[in-house]
């Protein structure tokens, strides 16, 4: 798939170094233009678009939750009206709240809700919204960013394990659905460093975690953003006889 002149999405893409603003710049680097979307990181938001301009591309930034219809759908008009085609969609835009598994009171149903109508319905949402453009393109392409507690189990909370399992459940059902015009596949990353994983743990967790990588990790090394950003990439621009299909990175830690 060349990129250039394209037109892509990118969902919770305004915190400069992380998995979307990377994702953004990535695809920036390949000549695509790009929506920014924030929620209330503007100041982030424009330095991401400033960011992918310097590649020489167009940017759009929007403001809006994916967790509302009309936003995910207001996004994609304006992507429409802007640049006429929409090519890629990178659903990044997620939440959590960290709650130790055992925990099980200080999880209710509640946060169970919040966490899934970003994570999952959002995710859904916005390709619906898509949809019609993606399948005009001829060879659309849909990334949903994931994890390794789809398949680990462990994670910030029981609640953000499930909404990735359901995350990767909807890559499958959806892959039916959008073939044979566009392809969607999931990004599961593992062992991530970087300002998500900060904010989620003690600076002592994070610093632990820092450590295990460099010694534990089979691999000897942690995923970044970046590493992330590439493989989403790959899978936009590469992977063109992929479809439903949920793509492990993790520096070989479900070895040991």
């Amino acid at each position: 798939m060349n990129l250039a002149g394209c037109a892509a999405i990118v969902t919770g893409s305004s915190s400069v170094t992380g998995i979307g603003a990377e994702c953004a710049k990535a695809l920036a680097g390949r000549g695509c233009n790009v929506v920014i979307n924030y929620l209330s990181n503007q100041q982030g938001a424009k330095e991401t678009a400033a960011a992918c301009e310097a590649l020489g591309v167009e940017t759009l930034i929007f403001q809006g939750s994916v967790a509302d219809d009309q936003s995910c759908r207001a996004m994609v008009a304006a992507a429409m009206d802007k640049w006429g085609r929409l090519d890629a969609l990178v659903n990044n835009a997620a939440v959590t709240k960290p709650i130790k598994h055992v925990n099980m009171d200080q999880l209710d149903g509640d946060e169970f809700i919040r966490i899934y109508k970003v994570n999952v319905i959002g995710a859904y949402q916005m390709i619906r919204a898509a949809r019609p453009h993606l399948k005009a393109s001829g060879d659309g392409a849909v990334v949903n960013i994931s994890s390794t507690a789809v398949f680990r189990a462990a994670g910030s909370s029981i609640a953000y394990c499930a909404s990735k399992g359901a995350l990767n459940n909807i890559t499958i059902s959806l892959a039916r659905v959008l073939a044979p015009e566009v392809r969607i596949n999931a990004v599961c990353p593992g062992g991530l460093l970087g300002n998500w994983t900060r904010n989620i743990l003690t600076e002592e967790e994070y610093q632990k975690r820092v450590d295990e990588a460099a010694n534990e990790y089979l691999l000897a090394k942690a995923i970044w953003p970046a590493d992330v950003a590439n493989t989403a990439l790959w899978l936009i621009e590469g992977a063109t006889h992929m479809t439903g299909e949920a793509v492990r990175i993790d520096v070989g830690r479900h070895l040991q």
